[in-house]
């Protein structure tokens, strides 16, 4: 059996509770879980700040010193210099010195006294006349050790109350259990919300982490008498001590006056820190604010401070000051009878350019969420990353949040400078991502350094706007019934990270990935956009024919004498054609740099899927080495040695496939057979198809598919199209597992080109149209760039060709599986 010291109880308090505010948060959070009619008050009443008990304390530290010194002084040895002995008489210097001495003192007394708090009216007149009192050092300390113990921070709520057989076998039984039977039962049975907001058993541990004594004074409907309970912690500080050798024994306290009335009213003394006015104010802004859901409007989740007397106020986050937001996203993440899904709704007001109101509501099927938030599990465990199971798609439960954006330049656009500094102010209060269960918040999530989504790091890294953590403001709703898995840290520091944590967190970084997407989006149709320019040489050359045959015909019927005037009409037709030659050069030029751009963005990406392929193959072959270390049977070494030679050999098919990637084989269009290119990709393929247990079915033409294109441009799209089916058919093989994956690739002579279809689980329609558009993607965060079917149909439209998803061929589900790529080109 273990034995526990007493400093065991600290260690669960003071030292496990990290800050002041999460220690208020323990105790209002017992407050409401005691059903609170008129929420919880939280009162300062400090009549000595700590900085000034401090100083008073050296002050009169540094004064017993000097009056110690000058005692020794005075009863030193007896003098042996022959001068005249002492009479027994107090000479005028001693007389002078007693008197400053006395003088000195009083003034000192008069410091002390002069620090007391005047706006703590109910304490500072005994407070004063204690500190008047003292008539010497030692009793100016003392009184001030007393004074001291006048503060206090009290913590009062009006809930059911404890009897003093319940502050003996509840509130002194460290990890009681009686919550958490109750909210395991609402667990059993389904119900929608949690009893109690905590379970644990150790919150109220956290007032010793605010001051040194507690006091507990508690009824309950239909008692005549209080209960009490006092703790001072200083107890278990003994390290000799085991927890039962401190004695604490609830008391019958003095009779009530209202014996219908219940609650609590939790004293804590010797205080810990120094609370001032101004500090209760920063706790009630910076803190207290954001303690329950701001936009919740549950009364007994109201929360009252006062200091002194004086109420503090808290200001709660008003819903017209989000009417202010340039955009915003609203999630809900739902559990249905097919699946989870996650509905947003995601509104761009004013992005800081004319627009309308742009609404769009899309709907993330289970199979979207498992290749955006999950991912092909071999790619999770080789980035070494939490096993994220399918399943926690489901055990994360049902969850909510909304993240409004504010650009705080254009806030500032038509407004005054008060005006605008006054939403400032809010934006700077409010900013940020916070977690609320059941309407109470949970920490650290969204503290001034708490960047729990990663928000400034990706808004770095993205394109178009940043939506960082001082542009947002949002919340996320969870609760102890619906989302049994997101359990708090025992700290109060965060949830544990298990496979469901880390789902909520992917969940709203994917929604905020797509509201950036929806704004980039629409900036690029409405702001960037430009009419396509289109060079037509046949008709300039046109304008110039006529420009010259009227100048002719001008110059038959012009007298000689005019004939300067038709000189200089030639003069400028010349000029003219000069400048439109020069035009059509540079719009070659300007296409060529493009299509250079086009063609190293390519092969950026080919070079990572194929830096994949040769990671794999290494590692395979790294192991097909180490094994035949432990193998000396010839025939074992045979086979290995084949294994190796695949490997390599896949190696050597993927580098031969880079060398029409490069920027000068992807400018130059050449004549080959489109489906023995096919061919040979596929056979480049064919380790990675094994591993990855795909069923490859690829249909040819009875003849020989010619055609005249830049053949880099025709391996990318194919490339891409294989590496996008590869990702989705492992993503649904984690749904459905028994159903094996398959590929289809159908080449096509008139006109040529190359379908390609697999049984993942298709587009649905509503990301039909966006597939194709830059940075948008539906694939993990490690993965989701958005490039390759961007730059894949741009590569097919500069063949003459086209990139389309075929709306005629859809799965069980209704979703699009095809895609049809048509290679343009001269046919021999």
């Amino acid at each position: 059996m273990f034995k526990v010291t007493a400093r065991t109880v600290l260690e669960l308090g003071s030292e496990l509770i990290s800050s002041d505010p999460i220690a208020f948060y323990e105790l209002i959070k017992n407050g409401i879980d005691a059903g609170s009619k008129s929420g919880v008050t939280v009162e300062f009443d400090i009549v000595l700040a700590r900085r000034d008990l401090e100083e008073a304390k050296a002050e009169i530290a540094s004064a017993m010193r000097l009056a110690q010194v000058a005692n020794e002084e005075d009863y030193g040895e007896p003098k042996t210099d022959g001068s005249d002995e002492d009479d027994g008489h107090v000479g005028d210097d001693e007389n002078v010195g007693l008197e400053d001495e006395e003088e000195s003192f009083e003034e000192l007394r008069d410091r002390v006294a002069n620090k007391l708090i005047t706006e703590a009216e109910a304490l500072w007149p005994t407070a004063h006349d204690l500190i008047c009192k003292a008539a010497d050092l030692e009793a100016l300390a003392a009184a001030l050790h007393e004074v001291d113990g006048m503060n206090s921070i009290t913590v009062s709520d009006t809930g059911s109350g404890m009897s003093l057989e319940q502050l003996d076998t509840v509130f002194l039984v460290i990890g009681t259990t009686s919550r958490k039977t109750e909210i395991d039962a609402a667990l059993a049975t389904g119900s929608e919300e949690s009893p109690f907001l905590g379970e644990k058993g150790i919150g109220r541990l956290s007032a010793m982490r605010l001051g040194d004594t507690l006091s507990v004074r508690t009824s309950q409907t239909g008692d005549t008498h209080y209960s009490t309970i006092d703790i001072d912690w200083s107890a278990f500080d003994d390290i000799t001590k085991m927890i039962e050798d401190v004695e604490i024994e609830p008391k019958l306290g003095d009779e009530k006056d209202d014996p219908v009335s219940s609650g609590t009213d939790i004293v804590i003394r010797r205080l810990n820190a120094d609370w001032s006015e101004k500090r209760v104010e920063w706790l009630a802004t910076d803190d207290f604010s954001l303690l329950v859901n701001p936009l919740d409007k549950d009364k007994n989740q109201r929360i009252v401070v006062v200091w002194n007397g004086k109420r503090v106020p808290i200001q709660r986050l008003d819903e017209s000051f989000l009417s202010h937001a340039n955009a915003f996203v609203r999630g809900d993440y739902k559990m249905k009878p097919d699946g989870p899904q996650l509905e947003l709704r995601m509104e761009l007001i004013n992005l800081g350019f004319e627009h309308p109101r742009e609404v769009s509501i899309e709907t993330a099927p289970t199979d979207v969420l498992l290749g955006a938030l999950v991912g092909p599990k071999a790619k999770r465990k080789r980035m070494n990353k939490r096993d994220l199971d399918y399943t926690a798609l489901d055990t994360v439960g049902s969850f909510k949040f909304e993240l409004y954006w504010f650009n705080r330049s254009i806030l500032r656009k038509h407004k005054s400078t008060g005006e605008y500094q006054a939403l400032r102010n809010l934006l700077d209060q409010w900013m940020g991502v916070r977690l609320y269960r059941d309407g109470f918040r949970v920490y650290p999530y969204g503290a001034e350094d708490d960047d729990w989504l990663d928000l400034d790091k990706t808004a770095l890294k993205s394109k178009g706007y940043a939506l960082n953590r001082i542009q947002l403001i949002g919340q996320a709703q969870i609760g102890r019934v619906a989302n049994p898995k997101l359990i708090d840290q025992t700290n109060r520091e965060g949830l544990r990270q298990t496979p469901e944590e880390a789902i909520l967190k992917e969940t709203i970084q994917f929604s905020v990935e797509r509201l950036r997407d929806e704004m980039n989006r629409i900036t690029k149709e409405q702001k960037d956009a430009k009419p396509r320019f289109v060079t037509d040489e046949t008709r300039t050359q046109d304008l110039e024919k006529r420009m010259k045959a009227t100048i002719r015909s001008i110059s038959r019927v012009v007298p000689e004498e005019h004939q300067d005037v038709v000189a200089e009409l030639e003069m400028m037709r010349e000029e003219f054609s000069r400048y439109a030659s020069q035009a059509r050069d540079r719009i070659a030029d300007m296409e060529k740099d493009a299509d250079q751009m086009l063609a190293m963005a390519g092969i950026g990406l080919m070079v990572e899927v194929v830096a994949h392929e040769l990671t794999r193959s290494a590692e395979d072959a790294l192991d097909i080495l180490n094994g035949l270390k432990r193998k000396t049977v010839p025939l074992e070494v045979r086979q290995r040695l084949e294994g190796l030679r695949a490997s390599m050999n896949s190696i050597t098919k993927r580098l031969r496939i880079l060398d029409p990637l490069s920027v000068t084989g992807r400018q130059r269009k050449e004549r080959f057979k489109l489906d023995e290119l096919v061919t040979e990709i596929l056979d480049a393929h064919e380790v990675q198809f094994a591993r990855h247990k795909v069923d490859l079915e690829v249909l040819q033409p009875d003849n020989s598919v010619t055609v005249q294109a830049v053949k880099g441009m025709v391996v990318q799209v194919l490339e891409n199209l294989i590496s996008n089916s590869l990702y989705w058919m492992d993503v649904e093989k984690q749904r459905k597992m028994s159903r094996p994956s398959k590929l289809t690739v159908i080449v096509e002579d008139n006109p040529p080109s190359v379908r390609l279809s697999d049984n993942g689980p298709g587009i649905s329609s509503q990301y039909k149209d966006r597939v194709f558009d830059l940075f948008f993607s539906l694939k993990d965060k490690s993965r989701r760039r958005g490039l390759g079917l961007f730059i894949a149909r741009e590569a097919a439209e500069h063949n003459g060709g086209s990139l389309i998803l075929d709306a005629d061929i859809i799965n069980d589900e209704g979703r699009f599986t095809t895609f049809d790529y048509q290679v343009v080109g001269d046919r021999s």
